[in-house]
């Protein structure tokens, strides 16, 4: 029985539980996982995981938690603090049982030390040291060498049952080393054809070692060996009419084969100084791609990490990107680099990156493909990768959820597909451009981005003339195609440019704004500037809050940036380093050194640069508080109104 925990019990009683109040995210998000043996984790607002559980049946059990109408108090009050939760997809229940076992001893859970018996589960352990080794129940096995450990075997394979079977069904020792030395004569067990008798001298050594490995293939997942050399005694048993013997192997057998089948598990045989590995594979969706790492220490999987990206945001092969991203996870954890590393990529690849991998943690890291036992635990982590990204898709982060919501906020008749954002500026007093980029699905489609090159404005920077020239060029019925939806940067008055010349020309497409709405707001006496991201639709009253539906949000921001990055590509390097170097020059503090050094990252106008605090231009541009101060009061400063555009 599990202990009482009389704090935790007291929470229980005196907690003030809202029923009914669980997040529909999360409501949905449980829907969406998959329907397969495995783990998942609770984790409140600070991402601390409150409690970790085990199902055959992920979907169904994690969906079962926020389910009010019949919940335990206990359970509403763990569920009132959950705001997340994650999970890991395993081959079987049993090994659901094993992992979840082996992931609380590592997190600790609050809520499993409370609500769950956290004894150890049962391991096999032979010492080899000895001259007849036997074969020993063990919940906390030594590792040290000569000690050869199988397991951990799940809570109801009856471990202690399994190893009296096979060690009287193969004949091994039972007796403790002290009787194994102090008897002259075979015991009771020998009579039965139950034990070899090496005491005695009845079997030699080597004879005992053959038999002790096709007993131990029982528990390292390859028992069809020892099954076939129990069936061929059996058979033999029965030819010499030991009817009982024969009866006995014959009940053993059937025992040891379901004890086989349902405990079978990669990676159950681990020796004390076995390889630490880590299990790497990645899923390739339609925009994203997401890599699954599982870690394996002393032959137990232990936990996963996963990360994903967006293939636009891509500058290499996939391949390539997968393996910088690993790279990059390994420099950030260096003391947790294992012996080996197990990816699914072409030889001449990995040789390289394992090359890389031995250089920054200065020790032997085997980097190779996956072969024999292994290949299951990668197909493992490809399938977890795979389901993560689904139940991703299908939650709030998907980019068809933002599509979703912005066909309603349109009140289109189907889903969005082509998204246009158009950007407009000018640099260095003429040169007016506009940059047009594409989105389809929420990818970007970087074949279909245009520049159009306006006309100069005798008062100079007008946004509302030079987006009423782009409007009326892009959307000429020879330019198709059109947009579903087209994004300006900028506020109503923009909205307004672009929906007139459409009106002149013709066209119909939804046009909305996306605009940056700041502002201050009061926290602990202190003003703080905040600001929020609004969306205007022709129509509509109050502008939309984007980030009321984050995929909307992600959407647009991103449309939005890339536009500017587009747009500031179109213009001469060496001309921009020329006029900005000219106000750098004038900012106290920023010698030659510095201001190469911002040059070589600057990619922003010095219009821009006026709207970041100190803490944005220290972390942009990579320079101490002391001069990103300086640049600060400069850009604020009566300095900022002239070249205003660079």
């Amino acid at each position: 029985m599990p202990k009482k925990n009389s704090k935790l019990t007291l929470e229980i009683n005196n907690a003030e539980v809202k029923t009914g109040c669980v997040p529909h995210a999360l409501q949905d998000k449980a829907k969406t996982l998959p329907k397969l043996p495995g783990c998942y984790l609770m984790k409140n607002r600070s991402g601390d995981i409150l409690y970790i559980g085990k199902a055959k049946n992920l979907q169904a059990r994690v969906r079962s938690y926020f389910n009010n109408s019949a919940a335990p108090r206990k359970v509403e009050v763990l569920v009132s603090k959950v705001a997340d939760f994650d999970f890991l997809v395993t081959d079987s229940d049993a090994e659901a049982f094993v992992l979840e076992n082996n992931l609380i001893k590592k997190h600790r859970p609050k809520y499993n030390i409370r609500l769950k018996d956290d004894k150890s589960y049962p391991y096999a352990e032979i010492n080899k040291n000895e001259i007849f080794p036997r074969i020993r129940f063990s919940r906390r096995p030594v590792k040290k060498k000569g000690i050869k450990v199988f397991g951990p075997f799940a809570q109801g394979s009856n471990i202690f049952q399994i190893i009296r079977i096979v060690t009287k069904s193969f004949g091994l020792r039972d007796c403790s080393l002290r009787e194994f030395n102090k008897r002259e004569q075979p015991c009771l067990l020998y009579q039965l054809a139950q034990c070899s008798a090496p005491c005695v001298g009845k079997i030699e050594a080597d004879s005992y070692n053959d038999d002790l490995e096709v007993a131990l293939s029982i528990f390292s997942g390859k028992g069809k060996k020892a099954i076939s050399f129990l069936a061929e005694k059996m058979e033999r048993a029965a030819s010499e009419e030991k009817f009982e013997l024969a009866a006995l192997l014959r009940d053993n057998i059937s025992v040891l084969s379901s004890f086989v089948q349902i405990t079978h598990q990669e990676n159950a045989e681990f020796f004390g100084g076995a390889d630490n590995i880590d299990a790497i594979s990645f899923y390739e969706g339609e925009a994203e791609i997401d890599i699954c790492i599982y870690i394996v220490r002393s032959g137990m999987l232990l936990s996963h990490k996963n990360f994903q990206f967006l293939k636009a945001d891509s500058l290499e092969e996939i391949q390539d990107e997968v393996l910088l991203k690993v790279f990059d996870y390994y420099c950030d954890s260096i003391s947790e680099i294992p012996q080996k590393v197990i990816l699914p990529l072409p030889s001449e690849k990995l040789e390289s990156f394992g090359s890389a991998l031995n250089e920054i943690c200065e020790k032997n890291v085997v980097v190779t493909k996956p072969i024999g036992k292994y290949t299951g635990l990668v197909n493992l982590a490809q399938k977890n990768a795979s389901e993560t990204q689904r139940v991703r898709i299908e939650g709030q982060s998907s980019p068809f959820i933002g599509l979703r919501k912005l066909m309603d906020l349109l009140s289109l008749s189907e889903r969005p597909r082509r998204l246009e954002c158009v950007d407009v500026a000018i640099f260095q007093g003429d040169s007016p451009t506009a940059s047009q980029i594409v989105f389809v699905d929420g990818v970007a489609q970087k074949s279909d981005y245009r520049y159009y090159h306006l006309k100069t404005l005798p008062e100079g920077n007008n946004d509302f003339a030079m987006m009423r020239e782009f409007a009326l060029r892009r959307f000429n019925p020879s330019k198709k195609p059109f947009p579903d939806v087209l994004i300006v940067d900028g506020g109503k008055g923009q909205l307004s440019s672009v929906l007139e010349a459409l009106k002149e020309v013709g066209a119909e497409i939804p046009v909305i704004t996306l605009a940056k709405s700041k502002g201050t707001s009061d926290f602990k006496n202190q003003k703080i500037q905040r600001s929020e991201e609004r969306l205007y639709i022709p129509g509509r009253a109050n502008p939309y809050i984007l980030k009321k539906c984050p995929s909307l949000f992600r959407i647009c921001v991103q449309m939005r940036d890339e536009a500017h990055r587009f747009s500031r590509k179109l213009h001469h390097k060496a001309e921009h380093k020329r006029v900005i170097s000219s106000w750098l020059d004038e900012v106290p503090g920023v010698g030659e050194k510095i201001r190469d050094k911002i040059l070589q990252k600057l990619e922003f106008s010095k219009s821009e640069l006026s709207e970041f605090s100190i803490i944005e231009l220290e972390g942009t541009l990579s320079v101490s508080t002391s001069v990103a101060t300086n640049i600060y009061q400069y850009l604020q400063g009566p300095h900022s109104s002239n070249d205003e555009s660079n």
